[in-house]
């Protein structure tokens, strides 16, 4: 088969420029401040559009490297090959995810009293509405259960457009990448009970351990040892039992199900096995995509008390900082799983 040349579908026949590949004249024509049409431009709106612009765009890039990954998890057998591939583009999603958060200081350059110059003109819009935000959120994993809702409202109605409402609900009914890791992990070679038998030989080296620890503790007379001991068993305990384990669950502290957590205990703590070095990876890597959302929204509410302080409505009629602040422990986990839960 003859290589691709010049007039072949790879190649066009007419190239294009920078400025027409980009669609630059469409790009920056966007910024378009509200506060011109009534009175003399403010400043800093140019900055406030421009900085959240490149959120959108850099959130629609997450999505496209979020929609590449689920379907290589969505089959019977997940192919050892693709795991290169896969850790590869949540480590872009993490290095999008650090830019973010760096992003937040360039908002920062903005007084408080820079911000009040045109915040009146912004109402009713606001940052809750950002839809490719809530598809990421979805996209991940988050559930309704889990979210606080705007307003006393729940977050799907503050859309008007029909478009969005019916966009928001599929992303439901998709396959979350949360869903799929974890279907993934409760394959996770030597679980088997017939095999290898992680699970068994895991808790017979833990409870090993811990008797050996009491027994020590209780020979020096040890009272804060034997302390620390039991406490160690009451976590077990919930990682042991998997009834115990489920209640957690609908607590909101974990979101793997019990199967998945032997998984990805196994995974970590065989991580320099030859065969777990790639899953250990994306399971860090899972882990950096959570913190660094969480950091970002703490970053951003931080931001906002600084801007408006603690008691104002936002333009968008919430709470504000009250309500950003209520998001940091209700959806503090965007991320399929955490080890350092367990």
């Amino acid at each position: 088969m003859a290589d691709a040349g010049p007039g072949s579908s790879r190649y066009p026949t007419k190239g294009l420029l920078y400025g027409e590949y980009l669609k630059l004249e469409k790009l920056l024509a966007c910024q378009d401040p509200v506060t011109k049409r009534d009175a003399e431009e403010v400043h800093d709106e140019h900055l406030f559009i421009i900085t959240h612009q490149a959120y959108e765009l850099w959130f629609k890039q997450i999505l496209v490297e979020l929609d590449s990954i689920r379907p290589l998890f969505d089959t019977e057998v997940v192919e050892e090959a693709k795991m290169l591939l896969i850790t590869q583009r949540l480590n872009r999603i993490v290095l999008i995810l650090k830019l973010l958060v760096d992003q937040v200081a360039i908002l920062e350059t903005m007084t408080p009293l820079d911000f009040l110059e045109f915040r009146n003109y912004l109402a009713p819009a606001s940052g809750f509405q950002s839809l490719q935000f809530r598809l990421l959120e979805n996209t991940l994993g988050i559930k309704n259960e889990h979210r606080v809702n705007y307003s006393r409202d729940l977050y799907v109605n503050v859309f008007n457009d029909p478009k969005a409402i019916e966009i928001v609900k599929k992303s439901h009914e998709q396959p979350s990448l949360l869903f799929l890791i974890q279907r993934w992990l409760e394959r996770t070679p030597g679980l088997e009970e017939d095999g290898f038998n992680f699970w068994a030989k895991y808790k017979a080296v833990v409870t090993l351990m811990l008797d050996r620890m009491e027994d020590k503790g209780h020979k020096k007379n040890d009272t804060q040892m034997i302390e620390n001991v039991c406490a160690k068993r009451a976590v077990f305990a919930t990682i042991f039992d998997e009834s115990l384990h489920n209640e957690l669950i609908k607590r909101g502290e974990r979101r793997l199900s019990h199967k998945a957590l032997q998984g990805a205990l196994m995974i970590y703590l065989y991580r320099d096995s030859p065969r777990f070095h790639q899953p250990f990876h994306m399971l860090t890597l899972l882990m950096d995509i959570d913190s660094l959302i969480t950091r970002w929204r703490y970053n951003h509410v931080l931001m906002v008390q600084r801007m408006i302080g603690s008691s104002r409505t936002g333009t968008g009629g919430s709470s504000g900082y009250q309500y950003l602040r209520s998001t940091l422990s209700a959806v503090a986990t965007c991320s399929p799983t955490n080890l350092t839960d367990v």
